[in-house]
């Protein structure tokens, strides 16, 4: 990320006057071109395309990491254990597909993206697609008995009818400055979350200002077992790394997050490595030595199929998180769908 970037970034969640004065010309440019945009979906002059399955949205009305992963692999597990036949399409950012594609436990994430790699692990069908109409219907025709589709962000993605929309938000950074791109984080104005169907916060949201009438599930990210790079089988403790200096290693959209719960956990951290988010990792962006290296679940799936060397496998250890919601996101979705289920 550049120094610039760096700086913008730091001025949605700490402004400065004159930032906002000089990103105001491009911010009103973005306001217009996301406006007409919507106003030509809602008028007609594009069409939405409705898929003839329930489509559940799951994005957010600002940029970076909120937690919508994590958050659609624990609604993944509960509509599986419920009996209900459910599939996931994905735009499949940092992946090079150009068709919309089946993803398979072989798939590389530089066809595929990352994200897709973790919820396919999951056990439900997934299809990556730049048009996300044409991934839903790919995957309808591989799958036709599927009940229900998650779509995995796609919120500003109007070309899509959808069911309902969760909006995902980060209880810490909230809003930032509730400013529209290039002079704040969000995408759309947070009006937006009154036309919502759901709210999820990830942690604490306590200063967020919600809407009454939507609402609101509070998810909390729980740490695992680290697991080995190279035998996921492998597992050990957090005690197991007392007193031992680590590296943290992250290419997502909110490190910040991990390198905190690293830290929470009592990780001792010697370094911290920010890559930007849906990085292409080399085997030189490992530092030398023989140091542990932690990593997200995300990151993991792209550095499985680039570092080779055996010695540096033997370094990388994963932390998986698993979200805990409440209160019960996954029967309200049935229950608002009318999706009958055999739990």
């Amino acid at each position: 990320m550049s120094r610039i970037s760096q700086r913008i970034e730091r001025h949605w969640y700490q402004p400065v006057w004159w930032l906002t004065a000089l990103l105001a010309p491009l911010e009103g440019l973005f306001v217009l071109l996301s406006t007409l945009r919507r106003l030509a979906y809602r008028h007609g002059v594009w069409r939405s395309h409705q898929l003839p399955v329930p489509v559940v949205v799951i994005g957010n009305i600002n940029v970076g990491g909120v937690g919508k992963t994590p958050l659609t692999l624990s609604l993944l597990a509960e509509l599986q254990a419920c009996g209900v036949r459910v599939g996931v399409i994905s735009r499949g950012y940092g992946g090079n597909h150009r068709q919309a594609m089946l993803v398979t436990a072989d798939s590389s994430a530089s066809v595929v993206g990352d994200e897709p790699l973790l919820l396919v692990a999951s056990g439900v069908p997934v299809v990556v697609g730049r048009d996300r109409v044409a991934a839903g219907e790919h995957l309808l025709s591989l799958y036709p008995d599927l009940q229900l589709i998650l779509t995995d962000d796609g919120l500003q993605h109007y070309r899509l009818a959808r069911t309902l929309e969760l909006v995902v938000l980060d209880g810490r950074r909230g809003l930032g400055n509730g400013r529209l791109l290039p002079g704040g984080p969000l995408r759309e104005s947070a009006a937006r979350l009154d036309t919502v169907d759901a709210i999820v916060v990830n942690g604490d949201g306590g200063a967020l200002c919600l809407p009454d009438e939507v609402p609101c599930f509070h998810m909390r990210l729980v740490a695992q077992r680290l697991q080995a790079l190279a035998q996921p089988e492998q597992t050990r403790a957090v005690a197991d790394f007392a007193d031992q200096p680590v590296i943290a290693l992250a290419g997502i959209g909110h490190p910040g997050r991990f390198f905190s719960t690293l830290q929470g956990q009592g990780f001792l951290l010697q370094q911290c490595l920010v890559f930007p988010d849906h990085h292409a990792f080399t085997p030189d962006d490992l530092p030398p030595g023989d140091t542990p290296v932690i990593v997200t679940s995300k990151d993991a799936v792209k550095l499985r199929g680039v570092i080779h060397d055996a010695a540096q496998r033997a370094r990388l250890w994963v932390l998986p998180v698993a979200a805990q919601l409440t209160p019960d996101l996954a029967g309200w979705l049935l229950s608002r769908l009318k999706i009958r289920h055999g739990r």
